[in-house]
């Protein structure tokens, strides 16, 4: 597929139609064209010539052809897409020259409507005073300079029988114009001409918003070559090239610090706003700021592969997604429209025909339903809602994969969480040790579990390399999920892990009863064993994250009382954590496959998301109607998750959820706006009270009430609210 930017889309209908017109085209049947994120998805076979003409109906036209795998690179790299490399001489005026024409395009469309408000004024005062000839000629060029775009596409839509909001404009205009109505037809064009202006304005506000995550990449690297340093573009790196980072400098790809220490700042990826300390040995994520001093960072991915890449490609693909509500309202338009031209035919028709009405008056209200046939508003009731939700919770480090994820987390009732890592922090240690047998228990333990990066097996080496145990490689090691692992070692076969992974043979009642004292402790167990007996247990505890429980109390309030505990765990520490942070419902002793099972019955009482961290968990992320995984930038979250938290706490979930929620409100009621409005504007032509300026006043006025209105998802009310409940 080849993308393309497309220029001067006049309207989210009138964009939906173009879209249905190439699609008619040989080789077209895949194409997208996108309002929200003003792209052109385009099969290369498709004639070029023949999308242009479609797309010059309704005078928009393509900026630039690049192919998909280009342009996503392109769009990672944060770049315009009319912004070339240094070495073709018009990098320093491309980007310039597109946004001073668009800038140049809206002043003119501006001023010209002012002229036209202000020759619509002096009518008033010149009407009675001056020929009719002349006041005709004021009303002519006021209409012109609002509506001549818009009549001009009309008259192309007209004659190829294409009927989008501008064709119904322009009959309206000449039907009003062919029975004298002057003064309203003038005020048609104006309102049009400046709905359009807003409606344009609006999306330019959400689009740029977008734009702004997309710039955060940087656009060259500082590569080190034995005693030089070489400038490179950003695509051209390699994993295990060393780069310089200077302060105030972008890190280029993800990487680990090799020298030196600073301050980084990684709002670009968690929308974490503090600096965190790095030094040799740390990890670094491509796209965020060394504040503070000199860092030299291996890079382990090319930048395509980097977090950030990946994120910003996943957060321009979002935009893009159709959610079920915009799906429905796109299906419902189609007919709406027709319906509407029909009911003109026959408010025009069948009060002169058969109840004696006046054939010009209900002409004049015929004209009127045709303006509200318009289906904008509605459509638009939902995207700019949609695309602002989807930009907002990126700022914060949210990414949301799309617009019907967005709707689903503003559905959610029941929130299940797994507990390491989510509502702990994750870095349990070890708080009891019972030994049966020392000389075998901390060999065999440390043997096994050295090879294993789970955090128990980590707490367990932290605990094993304080008493500085010398221990073999172990041999046919099996992992038995949720269970522990098997190996041999030294010849002899040992088990590591809970009780169930343990021979019954081995687990005696002096055993049993020391492990259910440590449990009744909240710790989690971990026994060492061969064939025939225990050779000891480690107790160990995780603690819970300082946020954990404003945070629980937070979704609370946000609506969603059912709080869900999903872990491996013993069930006596799985109800400590619970009853800890405040989570209505625990479960323990669970394996992925049972996590799974549970979040489906969890389903049947409605719907359900899963927090997990991508991996283990990716089952129950699977089975739930949404699934959200902390992430840090790790490529399995953000692979598997609908919804990825890249802070490594849950601090801005609620915040998410409130966004969520307003989202799905604002939509809603610019649902209820859209239709109701037309409803009202429909139900005066039973008494023929419907005017020209009350009809346009009903799609137009709706139309940018609801832009406006959608608008507001971008502002920070909602963040700050959210904040204040977890602080």
């Amino acid at each position: 597929m080849n993308e393309y930017r497309v220029k001067g889309l006049s309207c989210a209908n009138c964009t939906q139609t173009m879209e249905q017109q190439i699609r008619k085209l040989e080789y077209g049947d895949t194409a997208r064209l996108s309002y929200n994120s003003a792209k052109l998805s385009l099969d290369p076979q498709v004639s070029l010539d023949k999308v242009k003409k479609i797309l010059k109906s309704d005078g928009a036209y393509l900026e630039e052809l690049s192919s998909s795998a280009h342009n996503r690179q392109e769009l990672a790299h944060g770049h315009d897409s009319s912004h070339k490399h240094t070495h073709d001489g018009h990098n320093a005026h491309g980007h310039d020259h597109e946004h001073s024409h668009s800038h140049g395009a809206a002043s003119l469309m501006r001023n010209l409507l002012i002229v036209s408000t202000v020759l619509y004024g002096l009518s008033f005062l010149l009407d009675g005073r001056i020929p009719e000839i002349a006041l005709i000629a004021v009303y002519l060029t006021a209409i012109v300079l609002s509506g001549y775009k818009t009549f001009i596409r009309g008259l192309k839509n007209l004659f190829s029988f294409v009927f989008t909001i501008d064709t119904l404009m322009t009959i309206a205009l000449i039907g009003a114009v062919a029975i004298g109505e002057w003064k309203e037809a003038t005020l048609v064009a104006i309102l049009f001409g400046l709905n359009e202006m807003l409606e344009d304005t609006g999306m330019a506000k959400v689009r740029n918003s977008m734009e702004k995550l997309l710039q955060v990449a940087p656009k060259t690297a500082t590569v080190l070559d034995g005693a030089s340093e070489i400038v490179v573009p950003i695509e051209s790196l390699q994993a295990g090239q060393l780069v310089k980072v200077k302060p105030g400098e972008k890190i280029p790809s993800d990487g680990i610090v090799a020298e030196g220490a600073g301050s980084v700042n990684e709002a670009a990826i968690t929308g974490e706003s503090l600096p965190l300390h790095k030094t040799s040995g740390d990890q670094v994520f491509g796209g965020s700021v060394n504040n503070e001093g000199l860092l030299i960072v291996q890079i382990e991915k090319p930048y395509k592969d980097s977090s950030l890449a990946k994120i910003l490609h996943l957060v321009q693909e979002a935009q893009d997604t159709k959610t079920p509500t915009e799906l429905f309202i796109n299906r419902f338009s189609k007919y709406y429209t027709p319906l509407i031209m029909a009911m003109a035919a026959l408010v025009i028709v069948i009060p002169p025909l058969f109840l004696g009405g006046e054939w010009q008056h209900w002409l004049y209200q015929g004209l009127a339903v045709l303006i509200v046939g318009c289906p904008c508003a509605l459509i638009l009731s939902s995207p700019i809602a949609i695309v602002a939700g989807i930009a907002r919770n990126a700022r914060n480090g949210i990414l949301v994969k799309g617009g019907v994820h967005l709707e689903q987390l503003g559905r959610i009732n029941t929130l299940a969480f797994d507990k390491t890592g989510t509502l702990t922090q994750g870095k349990p240690k070890v708080q009891e040790t019972i030994v049966y047998n020392e000389p075998l228990f901390y060999r065999v333990a440390a043997a096994i579990e050295s090879s294993s990066s789970h955090p128990l097996a980590k707490a367990i080496m932290q605990e094993i390399e304080l008493k500085g145990v010398v221990y073999t490689q172990p041999e046919e090691v099996t992992a038995i999920a949720g269970q522990g692992v098997a190996a041999n070692v030294d010849g002899v076969r040992y088990w590591v892990g809970n009780e169930q992974i343990i021979s019954p043979t081995a687990l005696n009642d002096e055993v049993l009863k020391q492990a259910e004292a440590l449990k009744a402790e909240g710790l989690t167990i971990v026994l060492a064993a061969d064939q025939e007996q225990v050779l000891g247990l480690f107790g160990i505890a995780d603690q819970i994250r300082e946020e954990s429980s404003a945070v629980i109390d937070a979704i609370k309030r946000s609506g969603i009382h059912q709080t869900v505990i999903l872990s491996g765990d013993h069930q006596i520490t799985v109800e400590r954590v619970a009853s800890e942070v405040g989570v209505t419902r625990a479960y323990g002793r669970m394996l992925p496959e049972d996590k799974a099972a549970k979040i489906k019955e969890l389903s049947k009482e409605g719907k359900v998301a899963m927090i997990g961290d991508g991996i283990n968990d990716a089952p129950a992320l699977a089975s739930a109607d949404l699934g959200i995984a902390m992430g840090k930038g790790s490529d399995s979250a953000i692979e598997t998750a609908d919804i990825v938290l890249m802070q490594d706490h849950l601090g801005r979930l609620p915040e998410a959820i409130s966004i969520a929620k307003l989202v799905n409100r604002i939509i809603r009621f610019n649902i209820i706006v859209a239709l109701g409005l037309k409803l009202i504007a429909l139900l005066l032509t039973i008494p023929g009270l419907l005017t020209l300026w009350i009809a346009i006043l009903s799609d137009m006025g709706a139309t940018v009430f609801v832009t406006l209105v959608s608008l507001t998802v971008l502002s920070n009310r909602t963040a700050r609210k959210s904040r204040l409940q977890t602080d």
